[in-house]
């Protein structure tokens, strides 16, 4: 069985537990109000920011949702420190973890993860350009970058591991900052 069929289970199995955990919370009243949720969420003790973290990593991972969706979840949850520090945490890890995936595996990962035609025409791209590494940061502090992809594909390049992790380190934060201070007024 392939790595992308490995993590694809994995995920669908870790969300439909959690869409049913979900739910039953749902039909019990929980999501009446952001208080009832974020009592709810406290309830989970110290697991709550566990699953958060795990949450934004498997998101980089797996790129099904957008990061901007946990960033909000994070910073409604938490407030706009503690989700932050969540969000940071579990983004930059699966950043890394795609890189190091992409390391390992190659091209052929990275192409069955992603459509061909974006594949194509990103590593046309990076292959021409002679400023990758200043691109990357600054695509990793810019919202609505393809930062997903950007971490499996540099895992691709000649890059090296502590270079792509200082690049992570210092870059996303910014971007992860600026979406819990605009979330957190909602909590």
């Amino acid at each position: 069985m392939s790595a992308k069929k490995i993590l694809t289970i994995g995920f669908l199995i870790f969300c439909l537990l959690l869409m049913i955990a979900l739910g039953k919370a749902y039909l019990g009243g929980k999501f009446y109000s952001v208080d009832t949720l974020q009592e709810y969420i406290r309830s989970f003790g110290v697991l709550a920011p566990i699953i958060l973290v795990a949450i934004q990593a498997l998101q980089v991972i797996v790129p099904v949702l957008p990061g901007f969706l946990g960033c909000a979840a994070g910073a409604v949850l938490f407030g706009s420190a503690g989700g932050f520090w969540c969000n940071y945490i579990g983004i930059s890890l699966g950043s890394v973890i795609a890189f190091v995936l992409a390391r390992k595996y190659g091209t052929a990962l990275v192409q069955s993860v992603f459509p061909k035609e974006q594949y194509e025409k990103y590593s046309e791209w990076a292959g021409k350009s002679r400023s990758y590494t200043a691109l990357l940061f600054l695509g990793m502090v810019l919202p609505l970058f393809p930062d997903d992809f950007f971490c499996y594909f540099s895992g691709l390049t000649k890059m090296g591991l502590k270079k792509f992790t200082t690049i992570i380190v210092l870059g996303k934060p910014w971007c992860i900052l600026a979406y819990s201070i605009a979330f957190a007024r909602f909590s």
